[in-house]
């Protein structure tokens, strides 16, 4: 029994360990590639089309894997974001691979479920 709950508590640790490896060897590649590319420069013009309004950032670094948010400002290396709970929080653009308007339905109301 002893040796079942050792195996599990190794295998947990194994996994959240690669995990770990897995998130630092992408923020490595991006980095490297924004550094190479310039591509930090495209991605600040295309946020600035998302300023006020509600989206939903998705991110290599942030837990859930995504923020939703107003987008409140853009600066060269960040940019601001007002969740709906009046909290703000700066992210990082290097770390940033997607954004998406916030979906809606016809009436113009918020879908209550979003499926990536």
């Amino acid at each position: 029994m002893e040796a079942y709950l050792v195996i599990i508590v190794a295998l947990i640790i194994f996994f959240c360990i690669l995990k770990r490896r897995r998130t630092a060897a992408a923020v490595w590649q991006i980095q490297n590639r924004r550094k190479q590319n310039k591509e930090n420069v495209v991605m600040k013009e295309l946020a600035k089309q998302f300023i006020g309004e509600e989206c939903i950032i998705y991110t290599i670094t942030s837990i859930e894997g995504s923020i939703q948010g107003v987008i409140k400002e853009i600066d060269d290396g960040g940019m601001v974001i007002e969740r709906n709970s009046g909290e703000r929080e700066i992210v990082n653009l290097d770390f940033v691979t997607r954004i998406r308007q916030y979906p809606r339905k016809k009436n113009g109301k918020k879908k209550g479920v979003v499926l990536d």
